[in-house]
């Protein structure tokens, strides 16, 4: 891709030299033909061929940015705002807002509390899967 590159150069810079040594040419005449049959159209040829190597390496980027490297967007740790947790086990007292709603909630000492087993048997049998 490079070779393509310089030898494109080359020749636009023999045209531009031709051009500025000319009896009928100008050196504003050099910089045009330099500019617009040199640079110009390399600078997009070669943008364009270099596009799946900038996909590549971007990709590569991505991938080793993620932790898991599953390519999907890592989640969030927290319940977004005004969502409740989940509670585990029934019977078991939410978390208190504040202190005195702590202390109300506690258990006397040497008091027990009601402790219940939500998971205990199983919901459903379980089935065998489908082939």
């Amino acid at each position: 891709m490079y070779l393509v590159a310089i030898a494109w150069m080359y020749v636009v810079v023999m045209m531009a030299v031709a051009e500025a040594t000319s009896p009928q040419g100008t050196l504003l005449g050099a910089f045009f033909t330099f500019v617009l049959y040199g640079l110009l159209p390399l600078s997009i040829v070669m943008y364009l061929l270099g596009t799946p190597a900038r996909r590549a390496r971007r990709a590569r980027r991505e991938a080793s940015a993620q932790p898991d490297g599953a390519g999907h967007a890592a989640g969030d740790a927290v319940a977004a705002e005004g969502e409740e947790a989940v509670r585990v086990a029934d019977g078991a007292p939410g978390a208190a807002a504040d202190a005195p709603q702590a202390q109300a909630a506690e258990a006397a000492p040497r008091q027990g509390g009601q402790v219940g087993e939500p998971f205990a048997g199983n919901a459903r049998p379980e089935e065998p899967p489908v082939r």
